[in-house]
């Protein structure tokens, strides 16, 4: 597939990507948008930032004209932030059908009023999907085109009873999976939930200007350190925490050392999560502190930045986390702070697949702002760790240089 027309796509389709600015197809789309228009099933593992949301909804519009009762579609998302982008993309392709974004955290009178005027494609998040098909407000007996969007996510602990709920109450759509990361453990959920699939796995097109560092420090000297690493930063940056509570203490100790933070976390309401994502994506606030909700699917452009202030519990939310950067051929850094405690869930997490992550001279570094590592040392050697205060005579405010190979 050379261009969306070699496929069958529509003019109106192709007028409506042309206006986007999109004129050819990039590797993923090239690859999943042949079998999916032949209706097929079809897995999606592509890295974040690849073009996988217009991958499986331009067969979606392609294959589902309007007609009828409905909903005929239905797109599952793990958070709310990401099931509004993949409707506002939908939207940008000007179709004609009509859709429904279906999420907590907001009141019912807006879903229920959309669902009543009649919709082709429901966007959500699975609990509010449920809540609503237990109102009667909605039915998914009709469903022909369903899509797990970040589908390790969608099938692992947390929403797997919720999704083979739903699951459970279509009847053998046409199905797609599609995430940066599809460990193996999934393989057995995708045979139950697929038919005949074909598997389309795609690298980065562009080669990824990341440089990822491993930070050992204190847990005492944590904030601090963090402190001066955006300080030094000065640009856009996302601080992953663990726990809703952790992130919404943690956000607040920044804005007391004068940082213009924000959060995002579960315990927010939509209209909160929705300003602070606004201010973060305009600029107007640089620090996005959040949970693994911010990790992925969601797009934003040029952050410099990604600290992952406490480990994550897998080595891919460590891929999805660290995704936030880096992307579309635009440089990026990455910390990733590891304290005396943190050790056994760092060998943990290295077991899993985490990447080898190259330590940092942490006195130089914090002292000088370079992204120096440091020599191979022995196992049994002392390690040091930073310790968030500056040194005398130095200047905490001082730039990052730029990189250099031996920096690298």
């Amino acid at each position: 597939m050379q261009s969306f027309a070699d496929a069958g796509v529509r003019p109106h389709t192709l007028a409506a990507l042309a206006a986007l600015g999109i004129t050819e197809p990039v590797p993923v789309q090239a690859q999943a948008i042949p079998p999916l228009l032949a209706g097929r099933d079809v897995v999606i593992e592509a890295p974040t930032g690849s073009g996988k949301t217009l991958a499986f909804l331009i067969p979606m519009v392609e294959r589902l004209p309007r007609r009828g009762a409905g909903p005929r579609a239905l797109i599952v998302t793990p958070t709310r932030e990401l099931a509004l982008q993949v409707e506002k993309v939908l939207r940008s392709l000007a179709s004609d059908l009509r859709s429904a974004v279906l999420y907590g955290g907001v009141g019912y009178a807006t879903q229920r009023l959309a669902l009543r005027n009649g919709v082709d494609v429901v966007v959500g998040t699975p609990g509010r999907i449920l809540d609503l098909v237990s109102q009667g407000k909605v039915s998914l007996s009709r469903i022909e085109y369903l899509v797990l969007d970040e589908a390790d996510e969608m099938l692992d602990a947390g929403f797997a009873p919720a999704v083979e709920k739903l699951l459970g109450l279509t009847y053998e759509p046409q199905t797609v999976l599609a995430s940066a990361t599809m460990p193996a453990w999934v393989t057995r959920m995708i045979e139950k939930h697929t038919h005949d699939h074909e598997e389309v796995r795609v690298e980065s097109e562009t080669e990824v200007d990341l440089e990822h560092g491993l930070l050992r420090v204190a847990r005492e000297n944590k904030l601090q350190t963090l402190s001066r690493v955006l300080r030094r930063h000065g640009g856009s940056a996302i601080v992953f925490g663990r726990t809703k509570h952790g992130v919404s203490k943690l956000n607040g100790h920044l804005r007391q050392l004068g940082h213009n933070s924000v959060e995002l976390q579960g315990n927010l309401s939509q209209a909160i999560r929705d300003r602070a994502m606004a201010s973060f994506r305009d600029g107007r606030s640089l620090v996005l502190v959040a949970t693994n909700v911010a990790a992925r699917g969601i797009d934003v452009d040029n952050v410099g930045l990604v600290v992952n202030f406490e480990l994550p519990d897998s080595a891919q939310w460590l891929t999805h986390r660290v995704g936030r950067t880096a992307r579309m051929g635009v440089a990026g850094r990455a910390l990733t702070f590891v304290t005396p405690e943190d050790e056994l869930a760092w060998v943990k997490l290295s077991r899993q697949g985490a990447p080898d992550i190259r330590e940092l001279d942490a006195k130089r570094f914090l002292d000088e702002g370079s992204w120096h590592y440091q020599e191979h040392r022995p196992a049994h050697a002392p390690r040091p760790v930073a310790s968030g205060k500056p040194t005398a005579g130095r200047n905490r405010r001082r730039r990052w240089p730029a990189r250099s190979a031996a920096g690298r």
